[in-house]
């Protein structure tokens, strides 16, 4: 990946295959970055979530494996029960250490560690979810200049997630789900 890239990031939680099936389907194939994904899952089965986005979506999605590199135009799922983190090289890690905010992927250990990689070129988005996941990681991306998207209450099943981060003082657009696709775009261009 070009260091000059930008990358998305994105955590969800209940109601987020809905939500992030609604952004995927809206943009390019030839979108200019990367989007890396912590969606929480059953620690205890198999995910068809890239399957799923891949049907929807003009984007290459798949599960995250470590060693993996980023490419623009591709999407990666974290795997249920790991955390999914993006090294300076763009390389892909996952690790079993311990849950954050009660969950593992968590959205604040991948944002904190795209935060540290990619520094300005972040922009992290909080979607629709029923605990407080991304807020820490929310604080660090704009401590190192990155841009934070959260989506809209009338547009969460649960809002609690994206509330969670909008309280911290550090988002800086609240998007319609609808729009949300709209903004990435005008963000990475």
């Amino acid at each position: 990946m070009r260091p000059q890239s930008h990358i998305i990031v994105i955590t969800s939680s209940a109601g987020g295959l809905e939500a992030l099936s609604e952004i995927l389907s809206k943009l390019p194939s030839n979108f200019p970055a990367p989007i890396c994904i912590a969606q929480h899952l059953d620690p205890k089965h198999p995910t068809v979530i890239p399957e799923i986005l891949n049907k929807k979506s003009s984007l290459s999605v798949k599960q995250a494996k470590a060693g993996d590199k980023v490419y623009p135009g591709r999407v990666y799922i974290a795997p249920p029960d790991f955390h999914l983190l993006v090294n300076p090289d763009g390389s892909l890690s996952l690790s079993h250490s311990e849950k954050v905010n009660y969950v593992r992927p968590a959205g604040d250990v991948l944002f904190k560690s795209v935060a540290a990689s990619f520094k300005d070129k972040c922009i992290a988005v909080v979607l629709t979810g029923m605990d407080g996941d991304g807020s820490a990681g929310v604080k660090e991306i704009k401590k190192m200049g990155g841009v934070v998207v959260a989506q809209d209450k009338a547009t969460c099943k649960f809002d609690s997630m994206p509330d969670s981060a909008i309280r911290t003082g550090d988002v800086d657009f609240i998007v319609p789900l609808e729009s949300i696709a709209r903004s990435l775009l005008y963000l990475v261009l």
